[in-house]
């Protein structure tokens, strides 16, 4: 369904003097602009310009695109998904596109905007890549079959068993589009193959396995026939380019299932890689592993940034790669090479029935890392008495040995956990200085493994993601808690056998479906069916996790000592961390006289020639902000409508410099939005 105002018509070209923000996350995916006019001297006077309202906003919505500006227009994806065109200038919207031909919403998108190159919008909506005219927002109908092509089709795996999406934009490379996916973390998973597509018509360029098949590299670093039923090594952060060279680099994710690995005994290449590919034939060139075996669902988090440093007293073209665990590997861009020393140190081994861990994991010597990476007892909260008890009491049952304890059936502390260190808002780089800026999280969580559970089909096939007590981990994992009083049975059994997001369909489990929406309806949870037929189900491990906990004290703040978010900014040409600051703040605590706490922030920062670092991501404050970047002191800040979990585009038009941020919010509770508000200097 697509909306059409006559101001469409009026859309003329940008002027040659125009500075545009083409490429999700910028050139070479680092977040910089050249644009001098806003500088230390006058950001303090920066002002709004224009706010636009999408008015998609629902509960525990979010929005986190990275607009792109080509010609005088901002693209974008609205809560809803909704694709709309403003005008840069003004933010006018010219023209909205919904894929869902104006349904309600039935879960939260995640979702990071839209590719455009030469005429055409390129975006995921569910199992489908569209493509629409740039100018009317039409779909385009010579592409796939009326405008769109299903992201399920040509992975070799039945289509209606899979749950296949992208939350981040593609890339273009040449007359192809080349794109990750975002699949489920569970078992039977659907494969992260990275895929290129012709942008004309839509037809399948070239695929890489990203899970090897037989007589394919990687494929002995799996048990054997893992790429039948083994999912996720997934780029679902995004994608990389480097044109000159031809090649195309990618960050992978786990496999799936994420917390237990009986099942893909070995290394599991090439999930937790950094991958270079040549673009024009999707050929492996190199690629390094930084988490072999992976259980802690520690996949990289952001797609890799192509950036050129001083090593050894020459310039070098490389890769920077931020990891969830507080690390930055810096690698040879054309042959992989480790520019400064990895080395290889033991890890414990597992004590679950069947796991196998590797028993070495990597460490970068240099730079260090920019978080905390073990969570002791000596560092439990302060912040109160009755915290710093309750929590001690808790930590005390749980395992807590640092970033490869070993998840058991007692409990273990992810530290940095699932969501960082390091997050998918990516980094940006300075090129000037070599100095790469980092946001980063320090939240703990806690995993728990139960022994497969023959009387309850809820907890075998949901509990893993919803939590055995249905109360998920809102928003990424939502509650099911009263979920009749919300939903039919007809809705329930549909999205349970169709899937929805990272969530697989369950229709191979056939009438066991009917028993889990009578749990989720009643309360009465039969079990199996057929408990040995159960066991045959290809999504059967001897042990899943209870749930997805974000670790908190009993008033809901993080329980270990401040800082609970930071913002770094680490020297590529020396491997040294440069400046560290708190990143972030809970409104309530700062009234209260406890400041500079940081907090845990989602979205990535720009920075400019003249000096400037711009970030937003802060959840609960709300806040943008600008820093010194060779400081980081503070410059400028305001408050948004909602958090900007998303990266800022800063643009120039006619002479005037703007910086635009989605205000989506949505994460770990705090309120949603569904605003873009941009930024510049007061008019003359």
């Amino acid at each position: 369904m697509t909306k059409l105002l006559p101001a469409v018509l009026l859309i003329s070209a940008a002027t040659a003097a125009d500075v545009e923000w083409r490429v999700n996350g910028g050139e070479n995916n680092i977040r910089y602009s050249p644009l001098t006019q806003i500088t230390r001297a006058n950001v303090a006077t920066l002002k709004p310009v224009w706010a636009y309202d999408s008015h998609d906003a629902f509960k525990d919505s979010e929005m986190q695109s990275n607009p792109i500006v080509v010609d005088g227009v901002l693209y974008a994806t609205t809560p809803k998904l909704r694709v709309i065109a403003l005008d840069a200038e003004t933010g006018r919207e010219l023209w909205a596109f919904d894929p869902s031909g104006g349904a309600a919403p039935q879960r939260r998108y995640r979702h990071r905007g839209v590719t455009v190159d030469r005429g055409r919008v390129f975006f995921t909506w569910r199992n489908f890549l569209y493509a629409l005219d740039s100018k009317t927002g039409h779909p385009i109908p010579t592409f796939g079959t009326n405008g769109r092509i299903d992201l399920r089709e040509s992975l070799d795996r039945p289509i209606e068993k899979m749950s296949v999406s992208a939350s981040s934009p593609g890339v273009i490379f040449e007359d192809m589009i080349i794109l990750g996916s975002t699949v489920p973390e569970t078992l039977p998973g659907s494969p992260g193959h990275i895929r290129a597509f012709d942008t004309k018509t839509g037809k399948l360029r070239w695929i890489f396995h990203t899970i090897p098949r037989p007589g394919e590299f990687g494929y002995d670093t799996w048990s054997k026939d893992s790429y039948e039923i083994s999912g996720g090594a997934n780029a679902w952060a995004g994608l990389s380019v480097d044109a000159k060279l031809g090649m195309v680099f990618a960050a992978t994710g786990s496999a799936s299932f994420d917390f237990y690995g009986a099942n893909r005994i070995g290394d599991n290449l090439f999930a937790n890689c950094v991958l270079a590919l040549d673009a024009r034939t999707g050929r492996r060139i190199w690629h390094f592993q930084g988490v072999r075996h992976d259980t802690w669902d520690l996949d990289f988090p952001a797609a890799p940034s192509l950036v050129t440093v001083t090593h050894n007293g020459r310039k070098v073209d490389a890769v920077a790669q931020i990891t969830k665990t507080g690390y930055v590997f810096v690698l040879d861009r054309r042959t992989g090479k480790p520019l400064f020393p990895v080395k290889y140190r033991s890890a414990p081994a597992s004590k679950l029935d069947g796991e196998k861990l590797s028993p070495v994991q990597p460490y970068p010597v240099k730079p260090p890392p920019f978080t905390r990476q073990s969570f002791t007892e000596d560092m439990i909260t302060q912040r109160t008495p009755q915290a710093h008890a309750a929590v001690l009491e808790q930590f005390r049952r749980l395992d807590s040995n640092g970033m490869y304890t070993p998840e058991s059936l007692r409990g273990t502390v992810l530290f940095p956990g699932t969501d960082g260190g390091a997050e998918w808002g990516g980094a940006a780089f300075d090129p000037e200085s070599g100095l790469l800026y980092v946001n980063s999280n320090e939240q703990p969580w806690i995993i728990r493994m139960a022994a497969h559970d023959t009387t309850s089909l809820y907890k075998n096939n949901c509990g893993g993601c919803h939590g055995d007590d249905l109360k998920g981990a809102p928003p990424t994992f939502p509650s099911l808690v009263d979920i009749a009083k919300r939903r039919s049975r007809e809705e329930l059994l549909a999205i349970i056998r169709e899937g929805t997001g990272r969530m697989p369909g369950f229709d191979y489990l056939g009438r066991n479906m009917n028993e889990i929406v009578e749990f989720l309806v009643t309360g009465k949870d039969k079990g199996a069916a057929d408990a040995e037929a159960d066991a045959k189900q290809p999504g059967w491990l001897k042990y899943r996790n209870e749930g997805y906990v974000l670790f908190r004290d009993p008033e809901g703040y993080p329980p270990l000592t401040p800082p609970w978010g930071t913002l770094n900014a680490i020297d590529l040409n020396k491997g040294e961390i440069r400046w560290q600051i708190p990143f972030g703040e809970y409104p309530e605590l700062t009234a209260k006289g406890i400041k500079d706490t940081g907090s845990d922030n989602y979205g990535g920062p720009v920075v400019t020639a003249s000096g400037l670092l711009f970030i937003g991501a802060t959840s609960f404050d709300k806040k943008f902000r600008a820093y010194d970047k060779a400081s980081g002191k503070l410059l400028w800040e305001t408050v948004l409508p909602a958090a900007g979990n998303a990266t800022p585009s800063i643009y120039e038009i006619r002479g005037r410099q703007f910086i635009a941020i989605v205000c989506g919010g949505g994460k770990n509770g705090a309120p949603s939005g569904g605003s873009i508000v941009a930024f510049a200097l007061p008019a003359n």
